[in-house]
């Protein structure tokens, strides 16, 4: 495919890794990535972890310094994209230069859901998505400062396990019955909970948020039980919103996010998304999802950038993400609303691995906590569908490695 100019708006996982890939599948026209923070590309996972614990020898650059000039990357940084002419096939930055493109990724990512109650506070309320997010959290993890934690999903537990490694007394307040109660099963979020729990976390689980005021220099949260928690600053962390407006004001199907196929086309010929932002078909939910993780950006990128190029793209695993906190590496593939779990080993003395079967006995997801090396495995075990009998799997004297290649 002849292309003379590919452009990326969004300089983030997505963005960069769709970069990447057009040179390594090479393509030698133009590849332009803008991005409207001032860094360059970085890896978020490490924003609540290795950023906040480790400041002075953490990494979370995607590529080395040097890499863009090498690969013949033009890298726009700190200016954002201002409208998109899909029919003329021109990107506005705000700083007034226009780019022609002959095909467009769109890797926007996604922006902190708000919650108004806590923003009126002013100072001392924080929220993480960004590098600069992650370094204003600096003075405020500290031994002796009382941190409210708003939101129990899996930044919000990572940020918890992080303050306390660092030696802040946390409060975590969740309105939902449970914790990470979007991605994981109550058999591992209850377990994690304790564990938090023995660190020294305060939970409020089930418990929405009435008001929040200052009183006295302090900043007092009060739920609707009645309950008033004090503290010296509130991070709040209730989910984020893909970034939609440039992709709507150009005439893009919504729905939930950029809606795209199989193959990250969008509604419009020549534009394509990923990451994020993208909503994409799945076939074994029957409606449009976003996968809000690592491993969907990388994916989606390279299927865009074959796809620009015309090429066929990798075969998809199992949804695969994981989560580091208070010592332990939890990985997780598949299909995590699975009605049965088996464990292999023990959740109190790990390492172990869950496994999710379906009504029928089918393996449909799978969970490793401090047992990584299990999980390519399981992967493809859960790509195959596998129905393996219960006591087998629950019995770790069976390499699940002989398991998944009896099913190859």
């Amino acid at each position: 495919m002849n292309v003379s100019t590919i452009v990326i708006v969004g300089a983030g996982q997505a963005g960069a890794l769709a970069a990447a890939d057009l040179r390594q599948q090479g393509y030698a026209g133009r590849v332009v990535l803008i991005g409207e923070e001032a860094h360059a590309p970085y890896e978020r996972p490490p924003l609540s972890k290795d950023v906040l614990l480790q400041p002075q020898t953490a990494r979370c650059a995607i590529h080395g310094e040097g890499y863009y000039v090498e690969q013949n990357i033009e890298l726009k940084l700190g200016v954002a994209v201002t409208a998109l002419d899909a029919q003329a096939r021109i990107v506005t930055l705000a700083n007034g230069e226009s780019i022609a493109f002959d095909e467009l990724l769109l890797a926007t990512g996604a922006r902190v859901r708000r919650l108004p109650m806590l923003d009126a506070l002013g100072e001392n309320v924080y929220t993480l998505r960004t590098l600069e997010d992650a370094q204003r959290l600096a003075p405020v993890l500290q031994a002796g400062k009382r941190v409210l934690l708003v939101g129990a999903g899996v930044i919000g537990l990572e940020l918890a396990s992080s303050a306390v490694d660092l030696g802040a007394e946390v409060t975590v307040i969740e309105q939902a019955p449970r914790a990470m109660a979007r991605c994981a099963p109550p058999l591992l979020t209850e377990h994690l909970c304790d564990v938090h729990r023995a660190r020294g976390v305060t939970l409020h689980l089930g418990s929405p948020l009435a008001s929040a005021n200052r009183e006295n220099g302090e900043l007092v949260l009060t739920l609707e039980s009645g309950t008033r928690i004090t503290g010296d600053a509130v991070i709040y962390g209730i989910g984020v919103e893909p970034e939609t407006t440039l992709a709507r004001k150009a005439g893009l199907q919504i729905d939930n996010g950029i809606v795209i196929d199989a193959r990250c086309r969008t509604s419009l010929a020549h534009i394509y998304a990923a990451g994020d932002a993208a909503s994409q078909w799945d076939e074994a939910s029957g409606h449009h999802q976003r996968r809000e993780t690592w491993e969907n950006a990388n994916r989606q990128a390279q299927t865009a950038a074959r796809a620009m190029l015309g090429l066929e793209p990798e075969a998809w695993e199992a949804a695969w993400f994981w989560t580091d906190q208070c010592g332990l590496n939890i990985q997780f593939a598949g299909d995590m609303t699975a009605p049965e779990w088996l464990t292999r080993g023990s959740l109190q003395a790990p390492p172990c691995v869950l496994f999710g079967l379906d009504g029928e006995g089918a393996l449909v997801g799978a969970i490793t906590v401090n047992q990584g090396r299990d999980m390519r495995s399981a992967k493809a075990l859960i790509g195959k569908r596998a129905r393996i009998a219960r006591e087998t799997l629950a019995d770790p004297t069976h390499n699940l490695r002989n398991l998944a290649r009896e099913f190859a």
